[in-house]
This record gives C-alpha cells, structure tokens and sequence, in this order.
C-alpha cells in the first residue's frame, strides 16, 4: 500500500494554504532553520473525516513554524484496520484509529509500541479504557472514546419508555403502527446480545488467537438450541427488519424504522431525524424457554495508534496525542455525540445529560469487553443469517449449533 496525496493534491488547487487535511505550512522564511518536511498519513472512519481535518488543521497551526507539513487523511474501517495494516505494514498510515479488540495482534505483530508518556495517560483517561489500550498492563495505545457498545434507540411518538423494556412489547407495539424495529443479525458482533446473559460462554484462550464456545450446548437452564427458538420467533414478527447499522439509519430517516439496535455513533443522526422524539434505553429482555433474559452486550473502546514503522515516529506520536486529547475527545462528542475516554469530558454535564450515554452506562451493566478470535464472525453470521430467514433449510438447530461452535472453536 503507497501513501498517496490525492487529498492533498486536490485541496491544494481549491483551498490554497491547506493541506489534505488541514493547512498548509508556512512558508519556508516563517520555519525554523532546522524545519523539514513532516509527511504523516491519517486513517481514520470515513464518517469521521470533517472532525478528522479540522483537528489536525488545529494540529498544524499549533505547530506552525517547526516543521513543514504534509498530512493526508485516508478513509478506513475501524472494526478492519488490523488486517489492513499487517498487510503492509511501513506502506500503512503512520496514525490510525482503530477497535480496541485489535490491539494484542498489532501489539504481537510489532505494529505497535509501547507508549513512552503511559503514566500520563493512565492518569488522564477511564481505566476501562486504558485496560482496553492495554496488553499484559502495558499500553500501547490511546484511548479515544469509551463507548462501542450498543443499546436500542427509539421513537418516543410511538413508544412509552416501558414499551421497549421487552422484546415482545416493543415489536408488539412496532407492529401496531406498521413499522419496524431493527437489529443487525448479519454481525456477530450484535447477535451476541442473544447468547451472553444465558450461561452459555464464548471467549478468548490464552493463546489469545483461538476461541472457547459453548453455544450449542445442550445443557443447562438455557440451551443453544433455546436461544435459536428464541431468534426464530424474534424473526417471525413481522415488525423485526435485519437490517445494517446504514440501513437502519436509512428506516430512520424514511419513516420506516422507529426503533432499533445501535451506539453513540449515530447519537447526532437520529437526534436530527427524530428529534425531540429521539429516545434511547438499555437493550429489553427477550422470552428465551419460557423466561426473560436481559440482552447482552459486548463493550469496547475506539483507540488511536501509532504505526512501528513510521518514518516520522516523534511527530505521528505528537499527532496521536493531540488527536486523543481532552478538547479532541470534547469536540469528538460535540459534533459525533461520541463517549470520551478522557476522565475529565466524560465527567463534562454535556456528556452526562446526553440520553445515548445515559443509555450505554445502564447496558454496561450487562456488558463485556469484547476480546474475540478472527474465527468468532462469519459462523456467527452464518447461523444468525438462517436464523433471521426463519431457518428456510429446516435443518436442526442443533446440528446448525454445532456446525457453527466448530468452526468458532477452529484452531
């Protein structure tokens, strides 16, 4: 993977005096004698591009007259930054954003290092989040938000806060008005929510690449195959829609959709949509043989890493810091309704009185920090894809039980 400037290119010939992400340095007089040219690539979500610049404009004029930058800002998923990265890993962004669940294998892969200011940054941020920026209790990363979890969102036209305190309720309700509720099924990352209040277990080894599952177990209270009949009905209402975390937002938007499960992350997007309507709340309960279960969830930080091999590791570092710090992480929420890690924006009144973070922290209660194998998704999806189609092979819950435990369990 070659660094490019095409952003820089074309914001060259549009926006004099900026770079690709941010102004342009000044003139060769204005540096110091010793300046020279930083050359830093960003990757981060592309949803997250407009902040992304402006911070990094507010980098460069904070460091205007040490050096001469040129900073491109590249679009790349969070939740596959790992994979990309190891691909090539001194073609990679210098500065990148990523899932926290990914930092023991970039950490184990020499793509990251550990962080030479850590005490500074145990002192500063959430200790969930420096946990999640930590392998062995040591940090290599910097925590960014504090908030990838998930929850229900919903519109409070249609619904009473206690109408989605129950799955059954809550589609009920749906039903009644000829809408939908939404839940992203095709993700392993969410059908979790059916599995981790139940006894069943799913989780890393200490080898930290292989998973221990024991969905399809066929003892206990609650079985495999009782969650699966749980999922068949869910998806027999014709309220439930399988839908994206896009897709969703697009039934927000159109009317079609009134609730549904997803995180901060599109805090600013309903709020416009729905607007003194937008509710949000922990995830309900579901019927599961016979009982109600709380929904799971799994939980999670965004993180902000610097590349091993970047040839600039002094400035990418500074880059880092001030991506990650307290205004940043302020002005993250402000205009992403993002969770900061940072103990002092998330104490903020902003933060607390906002309904999407009010709603993480009465889930995260019933959450667990997400630490999965690569083998953990698309067995996952694979079962919860029959299960969302009302199971149309007829094969045995079981039999898709164990097929799917195996292959999680794969070493």
């Amino acid at each position: 993977m070659k660094k490019t400037l095409v952003f820089l290119l074309m914001f060259l010939g549009l926006l004099p005096g900026l770079a690709a992400c941010g102004r342009q340095s000044p003139p060769a007089e204005e540096l110091a004698p010793d300046s020279h040219t930083v050359t830093l690539t960003v990757w981060g979500a592309e949803e997250d591009a407009e902040l992304l610049q402006e911070l990094i404009t507010s980098f460069q004029n904070h460091y205007a007259g040490e050096a001469n930058f040129q900073i491109t800002c590249q679009p790349q998923s969070e939740s596959n930054c790992k994979d990309v990265l190891l691909g090539d890993l001194e073609g990679g962004a210098d500065v990148f954003t990523f899932a926290d669940d990914q930092v023991a294998a970039l950490a184990a892969a020499g793509a990251l290092d550990p962080l030479e200011d850590a005490a500074a940054i145990r002192s500063s941020n959430l200790s969930a989040a420096v946990e999640a920026a930590s392998v062995g209790g040591t940090l290599y990363a910097y925590p960014l938000t504090a908030d990838n979890g998930y929850f229900i969102y919903y519109n409070k036209a249609y619904f009473d806060p206690e109408d989605v305190q129950t799955m059954d309720r809550l589609l009920e309700t749906a039903a009644q008005a000829g809408r939908q509720f939404s839940m992203d099924w095709s993700s392993g990352w969410y059908v979790y929510a059916f599995f981790g209040n139940t006894g069943l277990e799913v989780g890393l080894n200490s080898d930290g690449l292989t998973n221990y599952c024991t969905w399809n177990s066929t003892e206990g209270p609650v079985t495999g195959v009782d969650v699966a009949q749980a999922m068949l009905s869910i998806a027999a209402s014709p309220a439930f829609s399988n839908r994206t975390d896009e897709a969703f937002l697009e039934g927000v938007r159109d009317g079609s959709v009134i609730a549904g499960v997803s995180g901060v992350w599109n805090a600013v997007a309903i709020q416009e949509a729905w607007g003194e309507n937008a509710g949000a709340a922990k995830l309900p309960t579901f019927t599961c043989n016979g009982q109600q279960i709380q929904m799971a969830s799994f939980s999670g930080c965004k993180l902000i890493g610097v590349n091993a091999y970047s040839q600039e590791p002094e400035w990418a570092a500074r880059l880092a810091e001030w991506l990650s710090s307290e205004e940043g992480q302020r002005l993250r929420f402000e205009r992403r309704g993002q969770g900061p890690a940072n103990s002092t924006a998330a104490a903020s009144t902003q933060v607390q009185q906002s309904a999407a973070i009010a709603a993480l922290l009465a889930q995260s209660e019933f959450s667990q920090l997400q630490r999965i194998g690569g083998n953990f998704w698309q067995p996952v999806s694979d079962f919860a894809g029959s299960m969302a189609q009302g199971n149309p092979s007829g094969a045995s819950l079981q039999t898709q039980l164990d097929r799917m435990v195996e292959s999680v369990t794969a070493r």
